[in-house]
């Protein structure tokens, strides 16, 4: 199960967390998009698990990973961490047993969770983004090379969305440590406290990113938006920052739209009407783990969703009342 290649470091990493060569029972873990191979293992009758990270490139260096990673589990917010090589790029942390998370509870865990990853030691720039805008321009550029959909399908997105590139503020002081890549699968409930795991996107980011990417799952109203805002930040919610996340959402959605639409597309003309899930539908599904993005026909179907909602949502007076407002402050 383990490729021949890691079979020496894997025993390495046993030998110097554990004094052990062997582990007694190994499961592959399949959840998730990332390239690494991630396992649950059980040493002297407890579960861990080991990562192995098969390529690195700026997106996967396991330096930064880890860095990240050990920072976030000395605050208590990742599992611990029993080995990390970055030159055999593995590591050995504790196994969560997930549980059902409700709603409800992560409504008004995440954001706790979320201010206490920001306020961490700056975690280490990305080589090659300096943030999501930076990484969402360089997708665009791919969409529009693909010809995977009429220009005249896209126009209108396009135009809308330079609008909100144009206004939002992007300066350096207001960078924190961000997970970058909070989708359900990484964030674990163990029936008492949130632990976040895979590390691969950490980096110093902007801290609406993170709260803009867990809110596509556990916001789904006004009021639900007013709730976890104050809580992320222990007061009541200015207009500037409600203005602020609003134009993040909808470069987060700019965001999947593109990655999703390469992925499921294949290089194809994507049919432009073709029908897609409701959003809210879509996100619960995801969740509830009833919906997995492994496929290609799923992944087109994300990238509509979001496609369909960013459009939907740039259509409205809020959107307009965003660009004004967030302007407004530069």
């Amino acid at each position: 199960m383990i490729p021949e290649a890691k079979t020496a470091v894997v025993g390495r990493a046993l030998q110097e967390a554990f004094g052990v060569n062997e582990f007694e029972d190994i499961r592959m873990l399949t959840a998730g998009l990332s390239t690494a191979l991630v396992f649950r293992i059980v040493v002297r009758g407890c579960p861990y698990l080991l990562r192995i990270i098969t390529r690195t490139d700026a997106m996967n260096d396991p330096t930064r990973q880890f860095t990240c990673m050990k920072s976030a589990a000395a605050a208590g917010l990742a599992p611990r961490v029993w080995y990390t090589s970055t030159e055999d790029r593995i590591s050995i942390t504790d196994f969560v047993e997930a549980r059902p998370f409700p709603k409800t509870e992560a409504l008004a865990l995440l954001p706790l969770t979320l201010r206490t990853l920001h306020a961490l030691p700056p975690f280490p720039k990305m080589i090659l983004y300096r943030d999501y805008f930076e990484a969402l321009d360089g997708y665009i550029q791919k969409f529009r090379a693909a010809n995977i959909m009429p220009a005249s399908e896209t126009e209108e997105l396009f135009q809308l969305y330079a609008r909100v590139q144009s206004v939002y503020s992007r300066q350096d002081a207001e960078m924190v440590s961000s997970h970058n890549d909070l989708k359900p699968e990484n964030i674990l409930f163990d029936g008492t406290r949130v632990w976040l795991v895979d590390w691969e996107a950490a980096f110093l980011n902007d801290p609406y990113t993170d709260l803009a990417v867990t809110a596509n799952f556990v916001v789904t109203n006004d009021a639900d938006e007013e709730i976890y805002l104050r809580s992320y930040f222990g007061e009541a919610v200015s207009e500037y920052r409600l203005a602020r996340f609003y134009l993040m959402r909808q470069a987060l959605h700019m965001f999947y739209a593109m990655i999703f639409l390469l992925l499921g597309s294949s290089g194809k003309l994507i049919e432009p009407n073709a029908e897609a899930p409701d959003f809210r539908d879509f996100h619960d599904g995801i969740w509830a783990g009833e919906i997995s993005l492994a496929s290609t026909e799923t992944k087109l179907q994300y990238g509509r969703v979001h496609m369909n909602q960013v459009l939907r949502n740039m259509r409205t007076v809020r959107f307009q009342d965003a660009l004004r407002i967030v302007s407004s402050a530069a």
